[in-house]
C-alpha cells in the first residue's frame, strides 16, 4: 500500500481539488493522510466535510494543535502512515491519474529502486499546464543532487524495505524538502528518474519572485549549515543549482 502524505495549510479552496486527483488514481492500493498545521481558516471543516460525503475509508485528517510548518506536518503524516511505500503531494499541486502507477511499475520493474521521482510540469494559478516541463535524469547521485535540485517534493515514491523512514523524516530548516533528499543520497541511496510527467506544479505568477529570494538564502544556508560544505565548494554547487533553476523556468 502507499502511503499519501499531504501537508494542508490554509488550502481551502484547493483541498477538494487534492483529494479528487487522489481518487482518480488508477493505482487503488493507497491511502491519504491529510495533516492540517492549524490553518484555522475552516481547511479543517472542509476537508471533514469531504470525508463525511465521500465515505471513502482510505482517506483521513489529522489536525495539529499549533502551526509548525510543512516539515513537521509531513513527519506527522510519516509517523501515521501504514503502507510500505510512501508518497507525497502538496495541497497546491494535481497527479494525472497514472502517477502512483507509473512510480510502483518502475519499482516492480527495477527492484533496488527505493526513491524515485518523475517530471513535472508548471502550471498557472488554476493548476492549468503552462507547457513548460522540467524532465529529469536517470539517476541521481549526493554529489550530482547538490548542484541539481531538479526532484520535487510531489513526484516522489519511497520504498520504505530500501529506505528508512528515519532518513525520509523532514528537517526543520527551510527547503526542508532538498534537505530530505541530500540527507537520504548521502547515506549512499540513489534516486532514480522517470522522464514522464506525472503532476503539475502550480505556480501563481505573484509569487514568482519573491519564492527566488526565498530560495537563493534557504539553498546557500543548507550547502554551508547543513551539508558543512566550504566556501568554495558551495559556490560552484551554488552557481550550478541557479543556472539550472533559471534554465528551468525559461
Amino acid at each position: 500500500m502507499v502511503s499519501i502524505i499531504v501537508p494542508v495549510y490554509r488550502a481551502k479552496e484547493y483541498i477538494a481539488n487534492t483529494i479528487g486527483c487522489v481518487r482518480a488514481q488508477t493505482y487503488t492500493d493507497w491511502e491519504l493522510i491529510l495533516v492540517d498545521d492549524h490553518s484555522g481558516d475552516g481547511t479543517a471543516e472542509e476537508i471533514k466535510r469531504l470525508i463525511g460525503e465521500l465515505d471513502d475509508e482510505r482517506i483521513r485528517l489529522i489536525e495539529c494543535e499549533e502551526n509548525h510548518g510543512a516539515a513537521h506536518a509531513r513527519n506527522t503524516g510519516l509517523d501515521s502512515a501504514r503502507g510500505r511505500y510512501i508518497a507525497f503531494l502538496d495541497a497546491d499541486d494535481v497527479w494525472y491519474p497514472d502517477r502512483l502507477k507509473i512510480g510502483m511499475e518502475y519499482m516492480s520493474e527495477h527492484p533496488g529502486a527505493g526513491f524515485v521521482f518523475s517530471a513535472y510540469e508548471f502550471g498557472d494559478e488554476n493548476a492549468k499546464g503552462t507547457g513548460r516541463i522540467v524532465h529529469v535524469p536517470e539517476s541521481l547521485d549526493y554529489k550530482q543532487a547538490l548542484s541539481r535540485t531538479v526532484i520535487f517534493t510531489t513526484t516522489t515514491l519511497f520504498d520504505t524495505e530500501i529506505i528508512p523512514i528515519s532518513l525520509i523524516h523532514m528537517p526543520q530548516v527551510g527547503s526542508e524538502d532538498t534537505a530530505t533528499w541530500w540527507q537520504i543520497l548521502r547515506a549512499g541511496h540513489t534516486a532514480y528518474g522517470i522522464d514522464r510527467v506525472t503532476a503539475i506544479y502550480r505556480r501563481p505568477a505573484s509569487s514568482l519572485s519573491s519564492d527566488k529570494s526565498v530560495a537563493i538564502r534557504r539553498i546557500w544556508n543548507l550547502y554551508r549549515n547543513v551539508e558543512h560544505l566550504p566556501v568554495i565548494r558551495s559556490a560552484v554547487c551554488f552557481i550550478g543549482w541557479a543556472f539550472r533553476a533559471t534554465l528551468r523556468r525559461i
